[in-house]
């Protein structure tokens, strides 16, 4: 008897290849399955294909994020991946990014750019359709590729240059109505990644190249995650380590005669402090950097006590500089300072010279600096008395043990992958694209705007991260690729034409099934089914049947169980109960 099944869902026609060992420079569990169980292939650095199996469980996300979307009045959209560059130098951000823009000319020799994210685009658009405070609010999304020349592309589709994001962009009349709306979006991730199996870490972050006021990245803790998230125990306050506030604790003391001390080869903190007999956090250290400021090179002296690292980013974000870079030595000499003992005593002011003093030099005292002069280091320097900025404030990364800014828990770290972000852009591009509307008034307004954004193939891949064992995946029931995995063990007549008349049965009640016919020995296929994670695995053999009984295993659990004939649909039914 020949028996036809529907192509899509047989093995030996499916587009499968798995692999048994794990692949040389995979660490992420879901680096090593998504590529051993046949969902995507590398194709060369930061660029994956997507197979077959792996793109059922991109377009049921897809299918999520449209339904979470819908219910927020988004309207979907479209927009190029290739834009000019007039678009991005509107907004400023053409000569503020880097080299992960990628910039190119057409044949015509015209600048064009291969769009990494999507805002100039979108307020392109929103200006051209939008005339009136009668159309606000309203939010537009799509599902885009983007391009991001990532210098170091890791971790499988956690850090691609190439990928495919849901990116949405609201426009409002006024900040309090971005503020409304900002929670329901924020309640619309929160389903997202319920449904698909995730409960992330969020925390407030930096708005990088973004811009914009507020931010918030959802996180998923992982010890392979890139960023340092900075969360109370009472868990009442989280962020991102980059712009995280801790409380500093200050040793009271009477300000001490300031005082010159041989200190010869002695540069690091370690090295000062051993010879000095005192702690780390008695010191301070000055960290160097060059940046460019109302188109003049300045050198920036970040004072930090000797304990505490300094924070780019908020240094950034004070100076209001799109970069900051790693001062040169004869770039700090000619300011009269000395690479290894520079300090803030004795340095003549200068318009170029921007001395940024963290709280915890501010607000403490008889701390250990550098004297400008080599081999030397000053005790006892005191903010006020021996030196000045009106720069002060938090420029330190916050780390465990320390409070958190209301002083009622102590702070841990963890580290996480970004799974999603959403921010207040408030009037960052429209007003600089002169995206505006007319009032009640007749008067031109210039809209407040939100983003939100979500990478697909970085979700799946966090979906793995969160749900797996040493075998496989264990796909949510939401986002598998199929609801049933049905297999043959021995290929008898009888065992082919049950397993053809339950596949048919299955169908038709329109739950997915992956038909494993393959002339394989029983391990093998076993094992591909922990690669291919679909959420119940039913076994049909000669001996079974002989008794009216099937194997039943979900995935999540380590044995089979049997289960008569009669009763699989009915089992199938409520092991789905929202299908």
């Amino acid at each position: 008897m020949r028996i036809f099944y529907h192509l899509a869902m047989i093995v030996s026609k499916y587009l499968l290849k798995t692999l048994r060992e794990s692949p040389s420079g995979a660490e992420l569990p879901s680096h090593i399955f998504l590529l051993r169980g046949g969902y995507v292939k590398q194709l060369a650095s930061g660029l994956y294909s997507i197979l077959p199996l792996g793109k059922r469980v991109l377009n049921k996300i897809e299918r999520i994020i449209r339904e979470e979307m819908d219910a927020v009045e988004g309207q979907e959209v479209d927009l190029p991946l290739v834009q000019p560059s007039e678009l991005w130098m509107e907004s400023g951000r053409y000569g503020a990014i880097g080299a992960e823009l990628l910039r190119f000319k057409d044949r015509s020799e015209h600048h064009m750019v291969l769009a990494m994210t999507h805002e100039e685009a979108i307020t392109d658009l929103a200006r051209y359709v939008l005339s009136s405070y009668k159309q606000l609010p309203f939010m537009i999304w799509q599902f885009k590729l983007k391009f991001r020349d990532e210098p170091r592309s890791r971790g499988g589709l956690v850090r691609v240059r190439e990928f495919v994001m849901k990116d949405a962009y609201s426009f409002h009349r006024n900040d309090q109505d971005l503020d409304a709306y900002y929670q329901r979006m924020y309640k619309a991730y929160e389903n997202i990644f319920q449904r698909v199996g995730i409960k992330p870490i969020v925390v407030k972050s930096d708005t990088g190249i973004m811009g914009g006021k507020i931010a918030h990245e959802f996180m998923l803790e992982s010890g392979y995650g890139e960023d340092y998230l900075i969360i109370s125990e009472d868990g009442s306050y989280s962020a991102n380590q980059e712009i995280a506030e801790f409380q500093r604790v200050h040793a009271k003391a009477v300000p001490l005669a300031l005082e010159k001390v041989a200190t010869p080869g002695k540069q690091t903190i370690e090295e000062v402090s051993t010879l000095l007999g005192i702690k780390p956090e008695q010191t301070m250290k000055a960290v160097m950097f060059e940046a460019e400021q109302d188109k003049r090179r300045c050198l920036v002296l970040a004072l930090i006590r000797g304990d505490l690292e300094v924070s780019d980013v908020k240094l950034r974000n004070y100076l209001k500089v799109p970069w900051l870079l790693p001062a040169a030595d004869d770039f700090i000499r000619s300011f009269g300072a000395v690479p290894g003992y520079a300090g803030p005593v004795g340095l003549k002011e200068r318009p170029d010279l921007l001395v940024l003093a963290d709280l915890s030099v501010s607000e403490a005292g008889n701390l250990v600096g550098g004297a400008n002069e080599e081999g030397f280091h000053y005790r006892h320097v005191n903010f006020l008395r021996d030196f000045q900025t009106p720069h002060c404030g938090d420029f330190a990364k916050a780390q465990a043990g320390y409070l958190a800014p209301d002083g009622k828990s102590v702070l841990r770290a963890v580290r996480g992958i970004e799974i999603g972000n959403i921010f207040k852009l408030g009037t960052k591009f429209t007003q600089s694209m002169n995206c505006a509307y007319l009032d009640e008034d007749g008067k031109h307004q210039t809209p407040t705007m939100g983003c939100y954004g979500i990478g697909l193939g970085r979700l799946m891949a966090a979906a793995i991260e969160t749900s797996h064992d040493e075998f496989g995946p264990i796909w949510p029931k939401e986002i598998a690729p199929f609801h049933v995995h049905l297999l043959n063990i021995g290929r008898e007549p009888e065992v082919m034409e049950t397993c053809a008349k339950l596949m048919s049965e299955w169908e038709a009640a329109g739950f997915e099934v992956l038909f494993d016919d393959r002339d394989e020995r029983p391990g093998v296929k076993f094992k591909d089914a922990d690669l291919w994670g679909i959420p119940l695995r039913l076994a049909v053999g000669k001996k079974g049947l002989a008794e009216g009984m099937v194997e039943w295993k979900p995935r999540r659990e380590k044995e089979f169980t049997k289960v008569p004939i009669g009763e699989l649909t009915s089992r199938l039914r409520e092991f789905y109960p929202d299908h």
